[in-house]
């Protein structure tokens, strides 16, 4: 049986995020938590694999223990296992530091044939991560994927869509291999009752730093981040601008010279 693992991550409603004019730092107090969005097109692709070839879908985050919301969520919609990484050690981590953490934690609990990401998170939208974790697991990597076309098991291979800028290519990669999935032919899954009930029994296993063998921590955690945030500052806006329509041509054209001299 294929055994996927899916990252998955909770992220604030940025939409709802302010910044403090003072210190410059994000207002998180009160800001609603939820899914990152297209972590859920990732679990939509992992399992439409399941249903189609047979598979273990694992979920994993990292983040405090409220994080757990997001992984009985997503078991609500049909994965197998969670998988909770958390620690005070683990906080302030950039992504370089999570790839890590992330990699060093499930391998605790097993090995996987296909790893599975969105693209991107909302709250960093840098793109990183993916490549960073199958580095981490010694994996190929076919980024912006749209589609998995089939999964070969006993070949231990994967044909798969992926978008390029100029079009699309089609790729055979050799398991293991991790995706980082396009959100259009993997629409998020709306859970069931019978999911729902089953997901607030399920058991989440919770990895801690101590948990994990030979763990080098300083490659977790903040002293594992060389990215710093020192200061964040919001964008400037232009001056709104302004739209001529006097009626004519010769009333928008006498409206503009009048603005341009001022």
């Amino acid at each position: 049986m294929l055994k996927l693992l899916v990252c998955v991550k909770q992220v604030p409603d940025v939409d709802q995020m302010k910044l403090d004019p003072e210190t410059g730092n994000l207002i998180r107090n009160g800001v609603p938590m939820l899914l990152n969005p297209v972590d859920a097109n990732a679990l939509s692709a992992a399992m439409k694999v399941k249903e189609d070839y047979g598979a273990e879908v694992t979920l994993i985050t990292m983040g405090p223990p409220s994080a757990e919301t997001v992984l009985r969520e997503c078991l609500a919609v049909g994965a197998d296992k969670a998988i909770l990484v958390t620690d005070r050690a683990f906080g302030s981590a950039d992504t370089l530091a999570t790839s890590y953490s992330i990699a060093s934690a499930a391998k605790t609990v097993d090995q996987y044939d296909m790893i599975f990401c969105g693209k991107e998170s909302l709250d960093g939208a840098t793109g990183q991560f993916g490549a960073q974790l199958a580095e981490r697991f010694d994996a190929a990597q076919v980024t912006g994927t749209l589609l998995i076309k089939e999964a070969d098991e006993e070949g231990r291979t994967v044909t798969a869509e992926r978008e390029l800028e100029s079009g699309t290519e089609t790729l055979k990669v050799q398991l293991p291999c991790l995706f980082t999935m396009e959100k259009v032919n993997y629409p998020a899954r709306v859970p069931g009752l019978k999911g729902k009930m089953a997901a607030k029994k399920a058991k989440v296993i919770t990895v801690t730093a101590d948990d994990i063998p030979d763990l080098n921590r300083a490659m977790i955690g903040d002293p594992g981040s060389p990215t710093k945030t020192t200061r964040t500052y919001p964008p400037v806006m232009p001056e709104p601008g302004i739209i001529i329509n006097e009626g004519s041509v010769e009333a928008n054209v006498s409206k503009l010279l009048s603005l341009i001299s001022g």
